[in-house]
């Protein structure tokens, strides 16, 4: 292997002071992970460049990357002010006494060195230092390559000769070279995450089936060594330095390109993984912080945060449920804490989790494409585990204007239906009366935008369904319907949502009974004179006592016939009361009575009348 040999350690390791093992030393730190994995990556980058590195474990998971020892403070000082000059070490680089590093877990197998310093080694900093000095005025590309191509390969060290020798050389083993008996030692080193982290690579790589408990029994030994025949390698069964790097490696390459970084957003108060290298922050329409794609990959991410109580938090939930970002095919579940939204369709994956803490609404939305599911548990996942929240709740008022519409919450658009019409409840359990053409090609119909219904029965050549609720709802209002016949030229009116729910109460539109039977004398139908709206479909027609007469049908412009605007048929209310009865349920007849006032007609309209969608 062709290593490049800085000049400071290349010599000799004689020119780094050794020390009585009651001695402080010093080292020159250059780096610090929070991994074994990464920390043993980085060992190997700077030996390239550098002599006597090494690595220690600092406590709380963390792990030190550290040129030396040194005798004392000023001969670390130097070698560090030289190698910054040179480009060698990064500019953060610091002295760090020996008494802060915990046990060497790079070279495999050493421990600190502890004999006692020797004139000559003194002798040979002095000579390293001068050297340093004239490296520096002229350390080219051409001097370090031919450094390289002179160097030689150094033996691989061993245990016994890092004991015995008074100036051992440090220069890494090739961790391929690695005994089963290194393997366990550097294994040792792991810690419980670390340890997990390979038995959730081995079971993702279809080696390993058993429990995620970071215990290395047999069959995780059995895994590993599947593995490692699968990958031609020896199977011992204890996974070397590099097999370890490879697999988990092989592991995270799904999440290459993605850019998973903390990422801390002060205003929102939440930090946590996001995959950075696939969305960017776009701005703030509260509750949410949104984040767009940044290129092929449509990935969006919603961080959520809001002042509020329980209350707030329902309104939460049933508002993000009729967001296009939310499918309604997924489970949902909430409780006093929080809620869980999951939703799937041909185009998007969809998941949200909220939790309410101290008065504060805190949580996130992954929306990810559909058929890439890999990648999307995985960083779920990371951002799962990594999610936490801090002081600060996004301001109520953070909005633009760009995110306020009729159809869009907070920036986001809300779902839409394939069309909309009007209904009417007819008994007590909420069955409603609708236009069949209205319900006739939907894979889910909904009353008020919020409940669930399902198609009981239809009657095309009358032009009407009944629609049974999912959850039994209990009306305000239901229509007492009229069987008489209706005097020609009288007045009559319509209820229906005449702007497909863009307002949030029926419309009431008055208009003549013109004929008791269709253009063509069909005897199923009323002819009205009103100029009604595609909406107001399905919704009920009133006689001016307030009864039922019938159901609004949709404009028929088959045959290329045009109507004129005021021309509307109804669905006769006899027929209907029939409809009604052949299928099981009990309607409410009364006869004719006085006039009602357009203000109560309008107050019993409003209670009885639904907007019936088609998704």
């Amino acid at each position: 292997m062709k290593y490049l040999v800085f000049a400071l350690a290349l010599a000799g390791q004689s020119a780094f002071g050794q020390t009585a093992p009651d001695t402080e030393q010093f080292y020159i730190q250059v780096e610090a992970r929070t991994s074994l994995t990464g920390a043993q990556s980085s060992v190997r980058r700077f030996s390239r460049t550098l002599g006597n590195v090494n690595g220690f474990s600092l406590g709380g998971g963390w792990y030190g990357v550290a040129v030396g020892p040194f005798a004392d403070r000023d001969e670390a000082e130097a070698f560090l002010g030289q190698m910054m000059v040179n480009g060698d070490i990064p500019p953060d680089s610091y002295i760090e006494s020996s008494n802060v590093y915990g046990r060497q877990f790079w070279p495999v197998g050493a421990q600190v060195t502890q004999d006692a310093a020797t004139e000559e080694s003194a002798a040979d900093v002095s000579e390293l230092r001068q050297q340093l000095a004239e490296d520096a005025t002229d350390l080219t590309e051409r001097t370090r390559e031919a450094i390289v191509e002179d160097a030689e390969e150094p033996a691989p060290v061993t245990d016994e000769a890092i004991v015995e020798s008074q100036t051992p050389s440090v220069r890494p083993v090739d961790v391929d070279e690695e005994t089963p008996r290194e393997a366990r030692n550097s294994e040792r080193l792991l810690n419980r995450d670390e340890r997990d982290a390979l038995q959730i690579a081995l079971q993702w790589a279809g080696f390993y089936d058993g429990r995620i408990d970071g215990a290395f029994g047999g069959g995780t030994r059995r895994s590993m060594a599947a593995w490692q025949d699968a990958s031609g390698l020896e199977a011992t069964g204890v996974l070397t330095t590099l097999q370890r790097e490879e697999l988990l490696r092989q592991y995270n390459a799904v999440l290459d390109g993605l850019g998973m970084r903390d990422y801390l957003d002060n205003r929102a108060g939440i930090v946590m993984q996001m995959p950075m290298g696939v969305v960017s922050f776009d701005r703030y329409e509260a509750p949410f912080a949104l984040f767009e794609p940044t290129g092929d990959l449509q990935a969006r991410v919603l961080l959520i945060s809001q002042p509020g109580d329980s209350r707030t938090l329902n309104g939460l939930y049933e508002i993000m449920q009729t967001l296009e970002i939310v499918p309604t095919e997924g489970e949902r579940s909430r409780d006093q804490r929080g809620f869980r939204l999951t939703g799937a369709n041909d185009r998007i994956v969809s998941h949200t989790e909220v939790g309410l803490q101290n008065g504060e609404i805190k949580g996130f939305t992954l929306i990810w494409p559909a058929g890439d599911e890999e990648r999307r548990t995985r960083v779920l996942a990371l951002m799962q585990d990594s999610y936490q929240r801090v002081d600060g709740v996004l301001d109520p008022a953070a909005v633009t204007d760009d995110g306020q519409s009729v159809d869009l919450v907070s920036g986001l658009r809300v779902r839409t239906p394939k069309g909309n019409g009007s209904g009417f409840f007819i008994d007590d359990r909420g069955t409603v009366l609708a236009s069949s053409a209205t319900v006739g090609q939907c894979d889910r119909v909904t009353i008020n935008g919020s409940y669930d219904a399902e198609v009981m029965a239809t009657d095309t050549q009358l032009g009407v369904s009944l629609l049974r609720p999912v959850d039994t709802l209990s009306p305000r209002g239901v229509a007492q319907f009229t069987v008489e016949t209706q005097r020609l030229q009288s007045e009559v009116a319509v209820a229906g949502f005449s702007f497909g729910g863009v307002l949030t109460a029926p419309t009431l539109t008055y208009g003549t009974l013109e004929d008791t039977q269709g253009l063509d004398g069909e005897e199923t139908v009323k002819r009205l004179a009103m100029n009604v709206m595609p909406g107001d479909a399905g919704g009920p027609v009133f006689d001016a006592g307030g009864q039922v007469m019938g159901m609004l049908l949709p404009r028929d412009t088959d045959g290329g016939r045009v109507l004129p605007d005021q021309v509307s048929f109804a669905a006769k209310g006899e027929l209907i009361v029939d409809f009604l009865r052949a299928n099981g349920v009990q309607s409410t007849v009364r006869g004719s009575v006085g006039t009602l006032a357009p203000e109560d007609l309008t107050a019993q309209a409003t209670d009885m009348t639904v907007l019936v969608s088609c998704w």
